[in-house]
Parts: C-alpha cells; structure tokens; sequence
C-alpha cells in the first residue's frame, strides 16, 4: 500500500475496527450470533414453506383419471381398412 493511502481517510472508513471494550465485544459478538440464527431459522422456515406448498398443490391438484379399456391381453379392437398400394409410373 502508498503511504498517502493509509495516511488518507479513504482506509479508515472502509477498514473494519473492533471495539476496545470486552463487554462491547461481546455485545457486538452476541449480536451477530443472534442475526445468524435468525437468518438460518427464516431460511428453514421459508423452505419448508415452499415444500409444504409443493406438496398441497400436488395433492389437491385433480389428475385425469385413466380411461377403462375393454381391450383383453393386449388386444385393441376396431375398424381396420386395407389400403392399396400406390404404382409407381
């Protein structure tokens, strides 16, 4: 670093301090531990909302129910007619 760089105040506005007082620090301390728990429990809660959504409109979405075949060991029934092969010229 220049020596008019850490001279100026540019550095020492954006250069983190910690204070000089233990119960201050632990303060301080206990104050991020309470924001990082209070993050990771907003986290939790919003993803097992968004489960919780999946799954209710999985189960309250209506599905089609499958159409009864008449059709025995595979076989399909209906009309069937021959067409003719065309001549080649």
């Amino acid at each position: 670093m220049h020596l008019r760089y850490r001279s100026s105040g540019v550095a020492a506005a954006f250069s983190p301090r910690k204070p000089r007082h233990p119960l201050l620090r632990l303060l301080f301390g206990l104050v991020g531990l309470a924001l990082l728990a209070m993050l990771l429990v907003f986290g939790v809660v919003v993803g097992l909302a968004m489960l919780a959504a999946g799954v209710a409109m999985r189960l309250l979405r209506r599905r089609p129910r499958p159409a009864v075949s008449s059709a025995r060991d595979g076989a399909l029934d209906g009309e069937f007619r021959v067409v003719e092969r065309p001549l080649l010229r």
